[in-house]
């Protein structure tokens, strides 16, 4: 079993594993900083690359680190170590979102989650694209649900009715991001138009995918302006798969614990063969994030909304190298 202090091959592959994770608009809103002792990293917010107006409170940038911090949880494990994590450490201190304090007693078969995740962080990609239509094992949901359970949070897969009323509210919030031109400068500023841009951030335009052809799911028009020789229309899958994302309470710390809640359950999706992509918009709005809220007690707070399926594997987006992480 090992030790801290961690050697520097180790740390540079779990800072490249925590750069893999998800985040909005692929923005990779994080830092790390190594404690002088060697025993605890840290997991610090980078606010300018924050999105002003599509997540003004940056709920949406603590989701984003808490993906990253899993990953870290989850690379510590594969190396052989426990660590042990603290949302929001200092409270003088608002950007230092977590650390995560290196221990010699990690299991690798003890550590919260399946073992053969590791390998997962790097096949996972969102996918904007159809998926066939082949319906999701009632095994497959209900481990989803426990992988979101295990990290504070809760998931629940809606009926036919309540998906239609779900992409009506994400619709909703699509149509209005596009008619919104601060949204739509800030959204296209993140859209690599050149397939040779060399940028490590945002999304490029292969990997935006197709819009649905009978206008049934919401899928991000990046671009805010929907021509259709950049983002042709196809027929997506006509009972699509979604899935909610909960918690009990709205603080920064739950928004970080939904963040690690979504990275664990879209890496259990991925050992699956299972795709997802993410209907972030009408989280985007408050009123129609309050409308998501599971009927008709109200209960909960939505944190993302979830298509989930079988169907091709999204392309990879870029990353920053881990020594541009620090």
């Amino acid at each position: 079993m090992r030790t801290a202090p961690v050697d520097a091959a180790s740390l540079e592959a779990c800072i490249s594993a925590a750069g893999a994770a998800p985040s909005i608009y692929n923005t990779q809103p994080w830092r790390f900083r190594l404690a002088p002792d060697n025993v605890a990293l840290e997991v610090r917010a980078v606010p300018e690359r924050g999105l002003r107006h599509a997540d003004p409170v940056g709920r949406a940038l603590h989701l984003s680190v808490g993906a990253a911090v899993f990953n870290l949880r989850v690379a510590m494990t594969h190396f052989g170590w426990g660590a042990v994590v603290r949302l929001l450490p200092e409270p003088e201190d608002p950007s230092v979102l977590a650390t995560l304090r290196l221990s010699g007693t990690g299991q690798r078969h003890t550590a919260g989650h399946r073992p053969d995740l590791y390998p997962m962080i790097w096949r996972r990609h969102s996918s904007r694209f159809p998926f066939s239509g082949r319906p999701l094992p009632a095994n497959v949901r209900a481990e989803l649900a426990e992988a979101a359970q295990t990290e504070g949070a809760s998931l629940t897969f809606s009926r036919p009715d309540e998906t239609a009323r779900l992409l009506r509210v994400a619709t909703e919030a699509e149509h209005r991001n596009r008619a919104d031109p601060d949204r739509a400068v800030e959204s296209r500023r993140w859209v690599h138009r050149d397939p040779d841009h060399s940028s490590e951030v945002g999304i490029p335009q292969t990997a935006l995918g197709p819009q649905d052809a009978h206008e049934q799911l919401p899928l991000r028009d990046f671009t805010a302006q929907r021509h259709p020789e950049r983002l042709p229309a196809q027929p997506f899958e006509s009972r699509p798969v979604v899935a909610l994302l909960t918690t009990e309470h709205d603080r920064r710390s739950d928004w970080l614990r939904a963040g690690q809640a979504l990275e664990h359950l879209l890496l259990v999706a991925t050992a699956h063969g299972v795709r997802a992509s993410l209907l972030h918009q009408p989280m985007e709005w408050p009123d129609l994030r309050r409308d998501l809220s599971p009927a008709p007690d109200l209960t909960g707070h939505a944190q993302m909304l979830i298509r989930l399926g079988y169907g091709p594997e999204g392309p990879a987006t870029p990353r920053r190298a881990p020594d541009q992480a620090w």
